[in-house]
C-alpha cells in the first residue's frame, strides 16, 4: 500500500508543479516562446482554457491558472489524506493543508531553481539555453532584493547562496 501512496502522491505533486510552474511564469512574465514554456502551456491547456471561459483575469492575473492551481491543489490534498486516513478531511483542516502545502511547494520550487540557476551560471556562464532563460525569468525577481543588500565579492554572486538561506528559513517556519 505504501509504494501505491508514494505513486499517486508523486503523480499528483508533478501535476502541481506543472500547473505552478505555468502560474509563476505569468507572473513574472517569462517568454511563453521558450520551448519548455510551450510545453508547460500545452500539458496544462486542458485544464486552463476551459476554466478562462468563465473566469475572466483580474487585472494581470491569471485568475484561470490560479484556480487550477487551487482545483490540484484541494484534489491532492484530498485524495492523499483520503489514501493514509479512509476520510476526507473536514473543510477547516482541508483549508490549512491545502494553504501549508501549496506555500511549502512554492518554497521549494524556488529554492531548486535558484540552485539550479546557481549551478548553470558556474558550469556554463553567458550560455542561453530554453532552461537557463526560464530560469533566469523565475528567479530573477526573487534575486534581485538580495544583490541590492549583498555586493558581489571578488566576481562571486553570493546573493542566491543567501536566498537559499532565506528560503529554508521559511521552511522551517512553516513545519514550526
Amino acid at each position: 500500500m505504501n509504494a501505491l501512496i508514494y505513486v499517486i502522491e508523486t503523480l499528483l505533486s508533478l501535476v502541481f508543479f506543472l500547473f505552478l510552474l505555468r502560474l509563476l511564469m505569468q507572473l513574472v512574465r517569462a517568454d511563453f516562446r521558450n520551448p519548455i514554456a510551450q510545453a508547460v502551456v500545452r500539458l496544462t491547456n486542458p485544464l486552463v482554457l476551459p476554466l478562462r471561459r468563465v473566469l475572466p483575469p483580474a487585472g494581470k492575473v491569471d485568475t484561470a491558472s490560479v484556480v487550477a492551481v487551487l482545483l490540484i491543489a484541494f484534489a491532492e490534498v484530498g485524495v492523499m489524506y483520503a489514501l493514509r486516513t479512509g476520510e476526507l478531511p473536514g473543510t477547516l483542516m482541508w483549508l490549512r493543508l491545502v494553504a501549508i502545502g501549496a506555500v511549502t511547494k512554492i518554497l521549494w520550487v524556488y529554492f531548486y531553481a535558484i540552485v539550479l540557476y546557481a549551478l548553470i551560471s558556474l558550469v556554463a556562464p553567458g550560455q542561453h539555453s530554453p532552461v537557463s532563460i526560464l530560469l533566469a525569468s523565475l528567479c530573477e525577481p526573487v534575486l534581485k532584493p538580495f544583490r541590492r543588500l549583498i555586493p558581489v565579492i571578488g566576481g562571486i554572486d553570493l546573493s542566491p547562496l543567501w536566498a537559499c538561506i532565506a528560503l529554508q528559513a521559511l521552511l522551517i517556519l512553516l513545519r514550526g
